[in-house]
């Protein structure tokens, strides 16, 4: 008996985690600066430790079915109906409940390139078919409609990610409008927001009352730091909102992370700080690594390097771990995480020194 086939779906590669690295290298985990996978360096709001804690104490209890409590949160954070609010395991999850309401076998995507390898994941796991649309370093990674548009060809669902991973530009909302405007009245516009508290730019939710083929994706995992519990949401328009009874795979959000993600809600300060932080580590790492780097809206920047294999390998032999992104296309490059001052400082300075060490001509 064998699986269907899966050739197409390349694994997802994350970045390596600090227990990992330190048993490879027989460091001491508390030794290692990890500045790879974006996560918030803060760690999550005290708030959200604390409502974590005390969910666990109710472990055997299965959450509320429609997650009403977060739902009704986040509807009056964005002011929209609670049924416009699609609670999710991750944005991930968001990303597969939005698939299996719009994808009919053979349905194709169209996903940027670079960019996240779950948008074509979570389409082919519900048989549809990819295409891809070009975010080019040679533009600086610049996101408009017309770039979009000139591999548009009728697809069921487009994925626009602002800001973007791994470069962190965005697309303007005048860009979104007009992609909005152009697409068939059948597509689906996805503008996944994972990165988006780091951003002045208003959130595409502010068009769900306008436009019907717009979803944003959200996360908890990033600004409010609560990556390990996988908790997400999809925001949609009114008018086909009720589809999520129907694609919600039962009980997905789990107790803990649910009440989490409530108490974090009500920690701005938290919040503010982790981007606060953020921007000045972005400024930080453009202005001081030797390597140029692409302007970031995001939690992280990115930087071309020559060999970002080989520079995050070395970089990581001193202890210091950063994304080298062949993964995304991009060999030449590797992003850097926005972490605290101190280890912002210490990553690049010891990305400086690897830098200098693979120089032509110098010896390492």
């Amino acid at each position: 008996m064998n699986t269907r086939d899966l050739s197409a779906n390349a694994p997802y590669v994350p970045g390596r985690g600090v227990e990992e690295v330190a048993r490879d290298l027989g460091l001491d985990p508390e030794e290692l600066v990890k500045l790879s996978s974006n996560e918030n360096p803060f760690g999550p709001s005290p708030k959200a430790v604390e409502a974590a804690r005390e969910a666990a104490e109710s472990a055997h209890v299965y959450p509320k079915a429609a997650h009403a409590d977060l739902t009704e949160a986040l509807a009056e954070r964005w002011d929209l109906a609670p049924e416009q609010v699609w609670v999710s395991p991750g944005a991930d999850g968001a990303l597969d409940y939005l698939a299996r309401a719009m994808l009919s076998p053979g349905d194709r995507v169209l996903v940027p390139e670079p960019g996240f390898a779950y948008y074509p994941m979570s389409a082919r796991y519900h048989h549809g078919e990819v295409a891809t649309y070009p975010v080019e370093k040679a533009d600086g990674f610049a996101q408009t409609a017309d770039a979009i548009l000139d591999a548009y060809d009728g697809e069921r669902i487009v994925y626009v990610t602002t800001p973007h991973n791994p470069a962190g530009t965005e697309l303007p909302r005048e860009e979104l409008v007009a992609l909005l405007e152009a697409v068939d009245e059948e597509t689906l516009v996805v503008a996944d927001e994972a990165y988006g508290e780091y951003t002045d730019t208003p959130s595409a939710a502010g068009l769900l009352d306008e436009y019907e083929n717009v979803a944003v994706t959200r996360t908890f995992s990033k600004a409010f730091g609560l990556a390990g519990l996988r908790i997400g949401y999809a925001l949609v328009p009114e008018a086909w909102a009720d589809a999520y009874a129907r694609v919600n795979t039962p009980f997905a959000a789990n107790a803990v992370a649910l009440d989490a993600a409530l108490a974090a809600l009500d920690d701005d300060e938290h919040v503010e700080r982790s981007v606060e932080s953020a921007k000045w580590a972005r400024e930080y790492i453009a202005d001081e690594l030797d390597a140029p780097t692409f302007e970031s809206a995001g939690n992280f920047v990115l930087a071309e390097v020559g060999d970002g294999s080989a520079v995050a390998e070395r970089a990581q032999q001193r202890g210091v771990i950063v994304r080298d992104t062949g993964s995304f296309g991009l060999p030449e490059c590797v992003r850097v995480s926005c972490g605290t001052e101190e280890d912002t400082r210490e990553a690049v300075e010891t990305l400086n020194e690897v830098l200098a060490d693979l120089e032509p001509g110098v010896e390492a």
